[in-house]
């Protein structure tokens, strides 16, 4: 059975300001203001991996399942679903749907919108994108014996199901309007959570106002929310000038270390471990980089622990760890991972090799495109950090930071050598850690277009493996063999940092920052 505490080893919770335990009466109205420091690439949530989507437009979608709890304590709760079963052999999934669900233009929703949906995701047609498709590919049918009742029956067991069917990103559309139009969702707005759409002015702000019709009655506080789109340079004068009441993504050690210092006792600062790492992916179609040869090379060249105790300081980037966050229980121990390509504390040894590796491939003088996001934490200290390392091993970096939506075209496009990824989800989880891992055939997250098969058989082994003392033997070797062959390559894993007034109550701070995004709880104490 797979755990979910990701806490305890890895960076002690740290709270400052006003008790996240505090036991007060929500308050009904207000507006929540908040800055969100980058625009979505696109306005479908099966497409969309990033936080610049999660904070602006999850308010208004509902889930099957959720997570509820913080950093120390999570578990997964209904959302549409009041209640669920598994059969004993695990390969059914049976969910009971609330009967009071509308969607935001008065119509009920149903099972055969939750159908439709996951059909979707599992089998997405022409000109749809699932981004998540590998990790749904276990879902053989999907059955609506009723308005309210929806039956997933997998094709074989998956450690994760339950997991995937708590994602964030697995929003509920109306089955009627994605049968008229696949992509409506890329276009329109529409769904059943607790707040409406009102606008979205690119560059500007995404706004939300209370749904009258929301299922639960008492929900939510707020009358709406108004999330700004700025530069992550615009966030701490904004917090401390009041025009935002928070931002919700991270903030570096030196940012929260100002903010606090101006708002003093009007601060709430939590702190804790990130399920999420900065990685390098390299395009394996464009020569050199078909040659595992050059990717160690580029991998050896990176010394981490040094990265590590001078980025945290300045940055987000704090933990070195493999494909899986650093302490999670299926994880590579540490003495074994310091025995792979990049993770040795030897640098000056591991550079030497890097140079005779690129020498052996006839590219002793290389020339990288290095594609990075324009956020500035912690892509642009990242880059710059990994810019340095090459540059020690005699390789030349051009560095293209680019907003967005252009960052995912040229990821999708492969417009680039190496490109400056992540591995970001809502939970520990394997089997969405690796995803980005497999080849394009296998997962439409994938950007390193390697044909590595073996990746892809290991990662559907360790998925229906429920053992999991057997599980974690699986998963080690997928990490071992992932790491060696350095198609894509973690640099640091991330240190979570909020700050934000501490007049916002309810607000459930997770290792991520996908999931709690809902605002079904949050108020305001004014």
């Amino acid at each position: 059975m797979l755990r979910f505490g990701l806490v305890a080893v890895v960076g002690a919770l740290a709270v400052a300001g006003s008790s996240l335990a505090e036991a007060q009466t929500p308050k009904k109205g207000g507006t929540l203001n908040f800055a969100v420091v980058a625009e979505p690439p696109t306005l479908d949530c099966h497409a969309v991996t990033t936080f610049a989507f999660a904070h602006p437009a999850l308010p208004h979608y509902s889930k099957l399942l959720k997570w509820k709890g913080d950093f120390n304590n999570l578990k997964i709760v209904g959302d549409l679903a009041k209640s669920w079963e598994q059969s004993p052999d695990g390969l059914t999934y049976t969910f009971k749907l609330h009967d009071n669900v509308k969607f935001h233009d008065g119509a009920p929703m149903t099972s055969a919108d939750v159908k439709a949906s996951y059909d979707r995701i599992v089998n997405p047609p022409e000109g749809v994108i699932s981004a998540r498709r590998a990790l749904h590919s276990d879902i053989g049918s999907i059955e609506t014996p009723d308005a309210h009742t929806v039956v997933f029956k997998l094709k074989k067991t998956n450690a994760s199901m339950l997991t995937h069917f708590a994602s964030p990103w697995n929003c509920i559309y109306r089955a009627e309007k994605l049968k008229e139009d696949p992509t409506f969702p890329t276009k329109t707005i529409l769904g059943t959570g607790a707040f409406q759409f009102v606008e979205y002015v690119k560059g500007s702000h995404w706004t939300g106002k209370r749904f009258d019709d929301y299922f639960l009655k008492d929900r939510p506080y707020l009358d709406g929310y108004k999330a700004f789109f700025v530069k992550s340079n615009a966030v701490v004068t904004g917090m401390i000038g009041s025009q935002f009441d928070g931002e919700f993504r991270g903030r570096s050690p030196k940012e929260r270390d100002q903010i606090m210092a101006a708002m003093k006792d009007n601060a709430t600062l939590v702190e804790g471990p990130w399920v999420s790492n900065l990685m390098f992916t390299f395009n394996t179609k464009k020569k050199p980089f078909d040659d595992v040869r050059v990717r160690q090379a580029l991998t050896m060249a990176v010394d981490r622990w040094a990265g590590s105790e001078a980025l945290s300081k300045i940055s987000m980037l704090k933990y070195v760890s493999g494909m899986l966050r650093p302490g999670y229980e299926y994880g590579l121990p540490m003495s074994e991972l310091e025995k792979l390509p990049g993770f040795s504390k030897d640098i000056e040894k591991s550079r030497a090799e890097a140079k005779k590796l690129l020498a052996e491939a006839g590219v002793p003088n290389l020339k990288v495109k290095l594609v990075n996001r324009n956020v500035a934490e912690p892509y642009t200290p990242g880059g710059i950090f990994l810019i340095d390392q090459w540059r020690r091993i005699g390789v030349e970096v051009e560095h293209s930071q680019l907003e967005t939506k252009l960052f995912f075209d040229a990821m999708k496009e492969g417009n680039f050598d190496v490109l400056v990824e992540f591995i970001s989800d809502f939970a520990d989880d394997p089997s969405a850690q690796f995803d980005k891992l497999l080849t394009n055939e296998k997962s439409s997250q994938a950007a390193a277009n390697h044909g590595d098969k073996k990746l892809d058989e290991l990662f559907d082994k360790q998925a229906g493996e429920i053992d999991p003392v057997k599980r974690k033997a699986i998963v080690n070797e997928f990490e071992r063999y992932a790491l060696t062959q350095a198609y894509s390559a973690p640099l640091l894993w991330w240190q979570r940092i909020i700050v934000h007034h501490k007049k916002i109550k309810g607000w459930e701070h997770q290792a991520n920052h996908f999931t709690a995004t809902d605002l079904i709880d949050v108020w305001l104490d004014e």
